[in-house]
């Protein structure tokens, strides 16, 4: 059975994330549970406070975060009731990525869906802090669903790579099932200024194509290290509904998440982005 954790904060954009996992994983055997971590709100409202008062209001906020809770997961009966699907909710008094990680090693999760945007609304933001904080730390794949995104079933999928990066073969069993699902047509583009690879690359995409034996793929490079113009470029001209990268030290995805912002960089992303995780889990 997948498991799936979906952090929410109750917006419209957390709902559009969780009608797409929903259809995404429509096929599969799945566990979702609906998450949402309140430290954060009542630490901020309760700054005046004594202890006692403290106590008393964080249970009643967590009684409040327990009914919108199960509310949203109502929601998702109504969404589909799909016989293979199973629902639960928690609600959980710390941060996000320490609460999100904990429920990870606790059920095996096998992914994190999340929308963009959060609760700021603002157009110019393409993923806001919370969801760039888990992209970041969190041990399991993130799957970051922009708001108004509804393009599914999923048909074509660029994952953009460079070689250099080992994989999981558990990360990409799951890019394998996704495009075997769906018959989705998944594009792996190289981007890399010389005309070579070397052991390591070679290895490395070896491996990939025994991983990706189930999706129908294809391989393709791109002649620049310039990996945002060239996935922008692509993003442009063809339709993809799913950009794919690995998280890993030292790679272009810990480039662009630890010492800039997508927003910076001038990654527009409008699809789904599926961020797998290369670390220690």
């Amino acid at each position: 059975m997948r498991k799936i954790v979906i952090p929410t904060d109750f917006s419209e954009t957390s709902m559009n994330a969780i009608k797409y996992a929903l259809a995404l994983f429509k096929y599969d055997l799945c566990d979702f549970v609906v998450i949402h971590a309140f430290a954060d709100e009542v630490y901020e409202n309760t700054r005046d406070m004594d202890r006692e008062g403290f106590e008393i209001y964080k249970g009643r906020f967590q009684k409040k975060v327990e009914k919108q809770l199960q509310e949203e997961v109502g929601a998702m009966l109504q969404t589909t009731a799909n016989p293979r699907h199973k629902y639960r909710f928690e609600a959980r008094f710390g941060s996000l990525v320490d609460e999100t990680n904990d429920l990870i090693e606790r059920d095996n999760s096998d992914i994190v869906v999340m929308g963009t945007r959060g609760k700021t609304g603002d157009k110019n933001v393409t993923f806001g802090s919370q969801t760039l904080q888990v992209i970041k730390y969190v041990k399991c794949p993130v799957l970051a669903v922009p708001l108004g995104f509804e393009g599914y079933p999923v048909k074509k999928i660029l994952f953009a790579t460079d070689y250099r990066i080992p994989y999981q073969r558990r990360e990409l069993k799951l890019l394998n099932v996704l495009g075997k699902n769906f018959g989705a047509q998944l594009t792996v583009v190289h981007f890399s200024e010389y005309e070579k690879r070397s052991h390591r690359q070679e290895d490395n995409r070896s491996f990939l194509e025994c991983c990706l034996d189930k999706a129908r793929t294809s391989y393709l490079k791109h002649a620049s290290n310039a990996i945002t113009g060239g996935i922008n470029q692509l993003l442009q001209e063809q339709d993809f509904d799913m950009l794919v990268m690995v998280n890993h030290r030292h790679s272009y995805m810990e480039e662009l998440l630890y010492h800039s912002t997508i927003e910076k960089i001038g990654l527009e992303i409008k699809i789904p982005f599926l961020v797998l995780q290369n670390l220690h889990r």
